[in-house]
């Protein structure tokens, strides 16, 4: 497997092209942008159809769940999509919080934030902005947020316990996220665990399932609970570029744990905290011996 760094490259390398590819084609292929299955699956992903606030354009067939569904996201909120592509997430959301609230979209591959903006732009939506960056290291400052949400993201990220970190520091005390991603139940094989393309396939990023709930447990995150479990399957031909046919067979027999789960947890605090926070800022900065008040 490579470094971190290197890692990273392929994820973004391969959302580049992900970008440029319709619904269609990455719906029928392993997250995206690897040779189709012969037969037509959408592997991961939920169906945005009936769901309020959905931009048909701005949804590229990657995510693994429906994260904004149990957001909890209320009239007025700052929320924040991390790895927001094409902005898919992101409009949800700005349906929930109307037009008094704002939405922040964070992806660090160029195209999909050109082709968000682009798409926010089409639909005239002023409060929803969209920044490159990485999500272990967010261009934000720290408690912006009264909500995070992301689908199918974190298991690209090889330092998962930075961005649990990164998305503590964001959120407001009081805050929470929903958040959909791949967890294990069991070990993969060595030659799927090991492979660039399957890790930026959603695959071999992810950890395991009871790790994964307390990485975020360990950050001091509290009412953690899951929203949603589903089981995700590999098709035996996507299987097949890794492991030979006798080792497909095992791996089927061992019924090892795939799913996407959706995740709910809380930071500590209540928003009245942030308000003082707040105003102990500004009666430091504008105080009467400055002159400023």
């Amino acid at each position: 497997m490579k470094n971190e760094q290197e890692l990273k490259q392929v994820v973004k390398a391969r959302y580049a092209k992900i970008a440029e590819q319709g619904k269609t084609e990455n719906a029928a292929s392993c997250c995206g942008a690897t040779t189709p299955s012969n037969k037509v699956y959408n592997i991961m992903m939920d169906d945005y159809a009936d769901t309020k606030g959905y931009i048909e354009d701005a949804d590229l067939g990657l995510g693994c769940g429906l994260p904004t569904q149990f957001a909890q996201i209320k009239k007025g909120d700052t929320v924040i999509d991390l790895g927001s592509g094409a902005g898919n997430d992101c409009f949800v959301a700005r349906y929930e919080t109307g037009i008094e609230g704002k939405v922040l979209g964070i992806d660090f591959t160029p195209i999909m934030i050109e082709k968000a903006r682009v798409n926010a732009e089409k639909l005239g939506y002023n409060n929803v902005e969209f920044r490159e960056g990485d999500i272990d290291a967010m261009p934000v400052s720290n408690a912006t947020a009264d909500v995070i949400v992301s689908n199918c993201v974190l298991n690209l990220v090889p330092n998962k316990q930075k961005v649990i970190g990164e998305i503590y520091r964001v959120l407001k005390p009081g805050g929470h996220f929903s958040i959909s991603d791949i967890v294990l139940i069991g070990d993969l094989p060595k030659a799927l665990k090991d492979d660039a393309e399957m890790y930026a396939g959603c695959v071999a990023g992810a950890i395991q399932k009871t790790e994964y709930l307390q990485l975020i447990a360990n950050q001091g995150f509290q009412h953690i609970k899951i929203q949603k479990e589903k089981p995700i399957v590999i098709p035996d031909d996507i299987l097949g570029k890794y492991l030979s046919q006798e080792e497909v067979k095992t791996f089927n027999q061992k019924a090892i744990g795939i799913f996407s789960i959706t995740v709910y947890a809380e930071k500590p605090g209540t928003k009245l905290e942030k308000l003082k926070v707040t105003l102990s800022e500004i009666s430091t900065t504008c105080a009467p011996e400055t002159g400023c008040c």
